[in-house]
């Protein structure tokens, strides 16, 4: 049976945005096999040239989330994770933040990983999206981050 869809809008398993990240991915997990065995490494600059990239509105959060993530939770730290910003905790991303710019997306993300505790009963947001912060955002955010790796 054809489809009724044009060639051009079949969908053919992953966008080319998420195929980008996939390579971003692959490109990461080389880097840090290429490392010596025990030694850890300091992202942080890749991280900040990352955000660097990204645009105005999306740059802007960014920036704010790194900083708030640095000033509330020193012990993570900051690394890229399919070619985005993201904390991690002993290893493990704890935290990320997906620009909406990445995906093509009407808005960012911060996203927290399962390492996050965040539990709250049986269900809890994971994910939150961004269009930009306000102070009362920034202070709900450091508060969450908190909880997260404690």
């Amino acid at each position: 049976m054809k489809s009724s869809k044009p060639a051009a809008e079949k969908y053919d398993g992953f966008t080319q945005e998420e195929r980008g990240a996939m390579k971003d991915r692959a490109s990461e997990l080389k880097t840090a096999a290429r490392r010596p065995r025990g030694a850890k490494a300091d992202e942080e600059a890749t991280v900040l040239e990352k955000i660097a990239e990204m645009g105005d509105a999306d740059r802007a959060i960014a920036e704010r989330l790194h900083a708030i993530i640095k000033e509330n939770a020193p012990e993570l730290t900051a690394r890229l994770w399919y070619g985005m910003p993201a904390y991690a905790l002993d290893g493990k991303v704890l935290c990320f933040f997906q620009n909406a710019q990445k995906f093509k997306t009407r808005y960012s993300t911060l996203g927290f990983n399962d390492v996050a505790s965040l539990d709250d009963g049986t269900m809890w947001p994971t994910a939150y999206a961004l269009t930009k912060l306000t102070a009362a955002d920034e202070t709900r955010i450091a508060a969450l981050v908190k909880q997260a790796v404690s």
